[in-house]
């Protein structure tokens, strides 16, 4: 996996606003609800190695591996070139998981505080996303409410440079089949099943270092 010695940092400047959601929404699901579509996007019998119906390459099925020396238990490692999430545990193993990423250049290698955590979150795409494509998010202007077909998906973790919410996510989709592509306006995208797992294990306050893609390795090179 990737160490920090790779790691290229980005300024605040630099960064796009991908997703979003409303911090106060006016309704949110109970607890029932949200364990209800826990189990719908869960594969009956769930084994997080082997259980595939989203038929993505195996390898991007979670796998615990040995982590590099010198990483800090807690903190998350996107290396945007495999498509591998890695969360550093405290025995010296790391619990890896498939992603996709942004297309072109949406996607902000940076390094970045996890501050927030929310299940079934709310959405609402930014203004950046609806001028980009109107066509694709005009509809969703005014939010969409949390569930299995919301963009977010089961969990979203919200990246903060400082006190500033960068409206990055790492978070769960419902096209699960984009995992291992460039595919999303600039976060971090999961399987719904394996964001629930990592949700669990993740503390506010994390750093979650996501790495250059292969287009900026390309050109840095």
């Amino acid at each position: 996996m990737l160490t920090r010695r790779h790691f290229i940092a980005t300024t605040a400047a630099l960064f796009s606003a991908p997703l979003a959601d409303p911090v106060f929404a006016n309704s949110w699901p109970s607890e029932s609800q949200m364990a209800a579509w826990d189990a719908q996007v869960t594969p009956a019998n769930y084994d997080p190695a082997t259980s595939n119906p989203w038929g993505i390459h195996p390898r991007f099925l979670p796998r615990r591996v040995e982590a590099n020396d010198g990483l800090m238990a807690g903190d998350i490692h996107v290396d945007a070139v495999a498509r591998y999430l890695y969360h550093i545990q405290s025995d010296g193993t790391a619990m890896r998981y498939g992603v996709a990423i942004g297309r072109g250049n949406l996607y902000e290698p940076g390094t970045y505080t996890i501050k927030r955590k929310v299940k079934w979150p709310h959405w609402t795409p930014t203004q950046n996303m609806i001028s980009r494509e109107p066509e694709l998010y005009g509809r969703f202007a005014g939010g969409v409410e949390p569930g299995p077909t919301n963009a977010l998906g089961s969990r979203a973790l919200y990246l903060y440079v400082g006190n500033r919410d960068t409206y990055l996510r790492i978070h769960g989709t419902p096209a699960q089949r984009s995992i291992g592509s460039r595919a999303s306006s600039g976060c971090v995208r999961m399987v719904m099943a394996h964001v629930i797992d990592l949700y669990d294990h993740v503390a506010p306050g994390s750093t979650a270092f996501l790495y250059p893609g292969e287009d900026r390795i390309s050109a840095a090179t």
